[in-house]
This record gives C-alpha cells, sequence and structure tokens, in this order.
C-alpha cells in the first residue's frame, strides 16, 4: 500500500475568524493535553491507558458529533483530526464544558494518525460531511477516494463500522461509486429510508441543520467492515 499519508494532502485555509482570549487559552492549556502524540504507535493504550474500543472522527467540524459520541459512550475512546483551527476549538470547548476525558485531538491529516494506528484496532470511523470539492478536476482530493478508504479499511476490526453523512448530490454519486464494488463493506440498508432517516445515535450537527434551512437532503449511511 502507498503511504497514506500521501493519498490525500490537505487543501484550503486552516485558520478563520481571530480567536477570542479564552478560545487562545483553550489552544494554548487544553489543546497540548489531549492531543494524539506526534510519534509513535495511536493505541487506546498510548491515548487512554488501558485497552477500550477506539472511534475515528475525519474532520469533525465544531465537534458537535465527536462529544455527543464520547458523552454517550464514556468507556470508549475517540480521537477527533480537524485541519481548521476554529473547528478545535469549538471541540475544546465541549471537552472543557462536558468534562469529556475520553476524547484526543490532532490539529492536522486525519491519514497522518490513522497510518500510526495498528490494522483492526478501530471500532467506528465517521466522515461525516467532508468538503465534496465539487468540480470533477478536484475529485482526487475527496477523502472518499479508493486509497483513503482502503486506509479506512484496514484500520477497522471485523464488525467495525464506517459511518459516512453527505447532504451534496456530487458527493453522494461519487461516494457510492466509490463504495458499490467495495467486498470489504457490507452496506448497512436494505431500503432508501434507510439512508435517508437520521439512525439511532447520529446526532443533528449545526452543518447539518444548516443544509437542511437550505432545503438540501442529507443522506446517512453504514457500512460493516467484514
Amino acid at each position: 500500500m502507498k503511504d497514506p499519508t500521501t493519498l490525500n494532502r490537505l487543501y484550503g485555509r486552516r485558520s478563520g475568524h481571530k480567536l477570542r482570549a479564552g478560545q487562545a487559552e483553550l489552544v494554548e492549556q487544553l489543546l497540548p493535553a489531549i492531543s494524539v502524540p506526534e510519534q509513535g504507535p495511536v493505541t487506546a493504550e498510548s491515548l487512554f491507558g488501558y485497552d477500550r474500543p477506539l472511534h475515528f472522527e475525519i474532520g469533525f467540524g465544531s465537534g458537535e458529533h465527536l462529544a455527543y459520541r464520547a458523552d454517550m459512550l464514556p468507556d470508549h475512546g475517540f480521537i477527533g483530526c480537524e485541519p481548521f483551527l476554529n473547528g478545535v476549538v469549538g471541540a475544546l470547548g465541549h471537552v472543557r464544558d462536558q468534562r469529556l476525558a475520553n476524547i484526543r485531538l490532532h490539529m492536522g491529516n486525519a491519514l497522518e494518525v490513522l497510518a500510526r494506528i495498528p490494522d483492526g484496532s478501530l471500532s467506528f470511523v465517521y466522515l461525516l460531511h467532508p468538503d465534496p470539492w465539487p468540480k470533477l478536476r478536484h475529485a482526487k482530493r475527496r477523502m472518499m477516494n479508493k486509497g483513503p478508504v482502503d486506509v479506512i479499511s484496514a484500520k477497522l476490526k471485523p464488525g467495525g463500522e464506517f459511518r459516512f453523512g453527505t447532504d451534496h448530490p456530487v458527493y453522494l454519486r461519487w461516494a457510492l461509486m466509490v463504495m458499490k464494488d467495495r467486498s470489504d463493506f457490507e452496506w448497512l440498508a436494505h431500503e432508501p429510508k434507510d439512508f435517508l432517516t437520521r439512525p439511532g445515535g447520529w446526532p443533528e450537527t449545526r452543518y447539518e441543520a444548516k443544509a437542511r434551512r437550505k432545503a438540501h437532503e442529507v443522506w446517512y449511511f453504514r457500512y460493516r467492515k467484514l
């Protein structure tokens, strides 16, 4: 397999509006305390001190979904990766306010962290509303491509679940094309309502609510690793 860190470079901006004093304090004090270590294998033991089911979210936005899942499953460990500074600040606020001790964050490329996770270690991987890069010439930038999905598949344990959500019809068609011929995943849908209805334990994020206000349809996909 190619080095997964070369499969999906980071594109676009890394920060937005200037941080307020309290937000800057979160970045300076809390982020170092809960960041994924820069080197070495990324395991439940190295992050939390003992073995536990591991979840991994790629591009967590402002962290609503990550915090919801971590609060619901306090005995599980959660790794969230997000290159956008203001999104990381949002997640840090959830960690502080909800006293979530089972979250670790990486501000940067998720594939760099995935590469350091032993194969067959993850119980869940989440990819919710990724940047669609709707122009065809930018299709190689999409996280939903063969290379990154190969990595996700390798890191999931048998029976683990890959959850994907989008409100963009171009990305929807692309993702269906990427996943339709894979023999390593079982699509957990039997009829249209299964991917048109948000599953239990999958909260509505601010991004999704914004999409619905724009009258966008939202699609939810669950795949089981075989």
